[in-house]
């Protein structure tokens, strides 16, 4: 009896998707709105965070499928900071509690970048050029860039579902 072998092409575990950098100061809900008018999308809040069992941290998420043209949009905080309470280790007349801040980032290599777009279609590089020209025309936006996601080491974090 013969064996046969299925080899499945690493293809298949990669979606297709851009990702897009933001350098802004916004407060996530306001960034969302500036998009959605720029844009033309319908971002909304998730009902839920993203949470990380590893961490205790938790990132904002604004999500919209766009049924027409199938794709989904994402826009994620990169930026999570927890406020913690740290005891001293040693005994002292003034033995007192300091509250620390943790900050934790979804992509550690892109420490610097406030959100993260998430477009989970593949653009040619001129539809992906025309969406960074409209999200670089709103004032608040410091700057954004197109992040080759092939070379990213946390890309396990980007699956939203």
């Amino acid at each position: 009896m013969a064996v046969q072998k299925f080899v499945l092409d690493d293809s298949f575990d990669e979606t297709a998707y851009t990702l897009i950098g933001i350098h802004c100061r916004l407060e996530d809900y306001r960034l969302a709105y500036l998009l959605n008018k720029c844009l033309g999308v319908a971002l909304k809040r998730r009902a839920s965070d993203l949470d990380y069992s590893n961490s205790q941290a938790k990132y904002s998420i604004y999500q919209w499928e766009d049924e027409k043209q199938l794709i989904t949009w994402s826009l994620v905080s990169n930026i999570c900071k927890i406020e913690a309470i740290q005891s001293r280790k040693f005994e002292s007349l003034f033995d007192t509690q300091e509250k620390i801040i943790k900050t934790f980032h979804l992509l550690p290599e892109y420490k610097t970048v406030n959100f993260l777009l998430k477009i989970e279609s593949e653009f040619s590089s001129s539809k992906t050029k025309y969406i960074l020209d409209n999200i670089l025309k709103i004032p608040q936006i410091a700057t954004a860039y197109s992040i080759d996601s092939s070379i990213l080491k946390s890309k396990d974090n980007l699956i939203f579902n």
